[in-house]
């Protein structure tokens, strides 16, 4: 008879955070190992059985005998807090058995039933640290080098990972903890929010609330998780956030930006986020103190966000900590809508922008994008403005493509290309439309490949839709109209496109669009696809 191995993960201790599953595999298991204080801990779910507990450097042992019983066809129990695959025993018994040359098929059963680690437990406590990337880290060195921990600690430091100190320090370690503080000094400020959190959920817990500066003034042990937030975390009334970056969020829809970052938390920017205040009635027989009857969770939402931004005068600066909000900043540049010259002071100009974090890529839209991490996007494109440069958002947007009218030589048409970017460019849209324009009936630049194509020729312009760029059964757009007079040309344009924007579904295309509905202002879809076989290719996709 094969026996089992149950790698239990209980938590940080006490019985309401305890899983379901790990219950039910305490009580179906016919032994329990662990350590000695983590077989205290849940005593109170143990029945009959056999229970094995050794001190705290005997994990080894505890491993060699878990898998030695289950062998002789037992159900044991390995019990660890937090989760047993985060500094747990998961991995130790794990390796036993691969010592042992044991299979999945072949050998014991094994079932790891995860618990809750103390970076989440204790960020609980403390309110959301742990809302961005973060990462945990031992300081203990009794099986990891640490020349490799320093370089570890550095490594979260310089990236700006919220970092959790599992094993900060023992009675003989005791350097660990201020030499990891000197590291992370380096490189975030000395008010960078920290919480020590001791004994999470347990009778002798203990919170304390404290900087990077600080911290080694008050009590840190073996039982002590040390949580140190980013270049962003700040702390508000008692507790240390982490923002996640949505009021980061940047949106180039205009040159200059239409919404500033607490905007966008507001029920005209994102209506499904949050009630207004009208919206909040109060609960029966409930008392209500976070939130007021008068004051909604938008403008609760506001205020904390202009508190975060310094411009809440009156708030209290022992409450928080400001610090500056850096996000990947997305946008498109071009000499002009059939300008394709760049100068050398312009590329001057873009280089010092981007930096060497940054990134420049040439498109096939005649636009170089832009990524650029920053706080002040506003200040950016006040600057490329200044150099004349012609600028463009990315993303689901509508983006004019114009040739060079041949070098500015067959210039009637320019105008009207401008025009239509300076009315339609930009445009948020069910998904990104490309609008191409050519000088000429020569069609160089590939207007008629663009979902939405005008040509110039002989005094009027051709219109074009739906073509298909990619795949298969690529095609180019349909000539739905000769002869528009240039004085309707962009009003034409310009409602084509309105209809898309509202009958269009979320990520569908223009083409897929003209052809489920048939009939655009006015204008009939006709099936051009060509009618050929297509032989299964050589993948077999």
């Amino acid at each position: 008879m094969k026996g089992k191995l149950l790698i239990i993960g209980f938590g940080p201790g006490s019985f309401q955070h305890i899983t379901e599953r790990a219950r039910e595999a305490i009580q179906e298991s016919d032994i329990i190992i662990g350590y000695k204080t983590y077989v205290e801990l849940i005593a109170g779910l143990l029945t009959n059985q056999e229970i094995i507990s050794t001190g705290m450097t005997e994990e080894v042992s505890r491993a060699q005998e878990a898998v030695r019983r289950a062998e002789q066809g037992k159900i044991v129990a390995v019990i660890s807090s937090g989760d047993a695959g985060v500094y747990g025993m998961a991995g130790l018994v794990y390796e036993v058995l691969i010592e042992k040359g044991w299979k999945q098929a072949t050998g014991v059963e094994v079932e790891v039933i995860p618990g809750i680690s103390a970076i989440n437990s204790c960020a609980s406590l403390l309110g959301a640290p742990v809302m961005h990337d973060a990462c945990t880290i031992s300081l203990s060195d009794h099986l990891t080098p640490w020349n490799l921990i320093e370089k570890r600690i550095e490594a979260a430091a310089q990236a700006d990972f919220v970092i959790a100190l599992y094993n900060p320090k023992s009675g003989r370690r005791t350097r660990q903890i201020m030499e990891a503080q000197k590291i992370l000094l380096k490189y975030r400020s000395p008010d960078t929010p920290v919480g020590l959190v001791k004994s999470a959920y347990r009778d002798s817990q203990n919170i304390v609330l404290t900087n990077l500066q600080d911290m080694l003034e008050h009590e840190i042990g073996m039982l002590t998780t040390v949580l140190i937030g980013n270049s962003s975390t700040f702390f508000y009334d008692g507790l240390i956030i982490t923002p996640r970056g949505y009021q980061r969020k940047y949106t180039l829809n205009k040159t200059v930006q239409p919404l500033k970052p607490h905007q966008r938390l507001q029920k005209e920017a994102e209506p499904w986020a949050l009630p207004q205040a009208d919206d909040v009635k109060p609960l029966k027989n409930k008392t209500v103190t976070a939130i007021s009857v008068k004051e909604s969770p938008r403008e609760l939402a506001e205020e904390a966000l202009q508190m975060i931004l310094g411009e809440n005068q009156g708030f209290s600066q022992d409450l928080m900590v400001k610090q500056d909000f850096q996000s990947i900043f997305e946008l498109a540049v071009s000499p002009g809508v059939a300008n394709k010259k760049f100068t050398a002071k312009q590329m001057m100009i873009l280089s010092e922008i981007v930096g060497e974090d940054g990134v420049m890529e040439y498109t096939q839209d005649h636009y170089i994008k832009l990524q650029i991490l920053t706080s002040i996007p506003d200040t950016i494109v006040e600057r490329l403005a200044a150099a004349n440069f012609l600028i463009a958002p990315v993303g689901d947007v509508l983006t004019v493509k114009a040739c060079d009218f041949c070098d500015g030589e067959k210039k009637d048409s320019i105008p009207y290309a401008e025009e239509l970017h300076e009315r339609l460019g930009g445009m948020e849209l069910p998904k990104e439309l490309k609008l191409g324009v050519n000088g000429c009936g020569m069609a160089c630049y590939g207007a008629v490949k663009e979902d939405i194509g005008i040509v110039y020729r002989k005094g009027a312009f051709d219109l074009f839709l739906g073509a298909k760029t990619a795949g298969r059964s690529a095609h180019p757009g349909q000539i739905v109209a000769e002869g528009i007079a240039p004085d309707q040309i962009v009003g034409v344009v310009e409602r084509i496109v309105h209809e898309y924007k509202q009958k269009a579904y979320p990520n569908e295309r223009f083409y897929k669009f003209f052809k489920r509905v048939k009939r655009v202002q006015g204008f009939l879809y006709q099936d051009i696809t060509p009618n050929i076989k297509i032989e299964v290719p050589v993948c077999g996709e």
